[in-house]
């Protein structure tokens, strides 16, 4: 007997990059997560994914009426990108009722109510992101913001990035199906699971020796630390360092590119490639710990 964990994946404003992140997964492979038990006994049954999912219109969407059909805490609902909430919302829709279009935030507010959890999967989702970047037209808010607005008291956990390394969400789902949903000490303040967004980039980076010794590389290239270049791997916590993308091909810094801090709350808010500030060496990472705090 095999337990199926049913799970439904909402997209809302953002570009499909955490869903083509997710189908390049190597360990599973997108083909055992969907097909095979993740863990011994449990099974994830994906109800609802349009981008991958072979039906289309009525069919695909009679899924989602279906599920909030059921009762409180019957599947884990996913969301990846923001919530548009101006001009009527309809800068985002799904679907019609009634010859009426259905928009983004009444699909996800529904499901959530009825969500054993919700998982904000990338940094659209978790903090806004590019959608919510300004001027923000389309008044959209992170996962966490709607909930509030409605009223709505799910377990929330952010996993961001962009987009986020298919592990952090495969990790994520694996851990609840082992030891139930996180607790407060799991994650941090930002939502985010202590273990994958445990530590900062710096931290581990292969670059901290030069870092360290005061070498800095003047221009894109060279030889040393990239912070002048506009590295945000000293206020940035993810594990990219020790884990590596592409089936532990390489990263960004191991490119050549500074880290853009892509799942941080400041991301749209920081310059890409200018040095984020100038403060004392080596405690840039405190230093924005205590602007946070703040």
């Amino acid at each position: 007997m095999v337990k199926e964990i049913p799970l439904v994946w909402l997209p809302a404003a953002a570009c499909t990059g955490c869903s083509v992140s997710l189908l390049n997964t190597a360990s599973p492979t997108i083909k055992n997560l969907m097909v095979d038990p993740v863990i011994p006994g449990v099974h994830i049954n994906l109800r609802f994914h349009p981008t991958i999912m072979a039906a289309s219109g009525d069919v695909a969407l009679g899924v989602l009426e279906d599920a909030v059909q059921e009762p409180e805490g019957g599947y884990v609902l996913a969301v990846d990108g923001a919530i548009p909430t101006g001009a009527t919302a309809g800068y985002c829709n799904m679907g019609e009722r009634d010859g009426q279009p259905v928009t983004i935030e009444t699909r996800f507010i529904e499901l959530a109510r009825k969500a054993l959890a919700v998982l904000a999967v990338g940094t659209c989702a978790s903090f806004g992101g590019v959608p919510a970047g300004e001027p923000n037209p389309s008044n959209c808010v992170t996962l966490k913001r709607s909930l509030e607005q409605h009223g709505i008291d799910k377990p929330l956990i952010n996993i961001p990035g962009c987009p986020p390394h298919p592990d952090w969400f495969v990790g994520t789902v694996a851990s609840i199906l082992l030891n139930g949903l996180p607790s407060a000490d799991d994650l941090d303040a930002d939502l985010r699971p202590k273990t994958f967004y445990g530590k900062l980039i710096h931290e581990n980076c292969p670059r901290r020796a030069f870092f360290d010794e005061g070498k800095f590389a003047k221009k894109f290239g060279e030889e040393g630390c990239l912070y002048e270049l506009g590295c945000k791997g000293p206020i940035t916590y993810a594990d990219c360092p020790t884990r590596h993308w592409n089936s532990g091909t390489s990263w960004v810094i191991g490119a050549g590119s500074p880290c853009l801090g892509c799942t941080q709350p400041e991301f749209m808010s920081l310059p890409y490639y200018e040095k984020v500030t100038d403060v004392q060496l080596p405690v840039v990472g405190a230093y924005w710990q205590s602007k946070e705090a703040e």
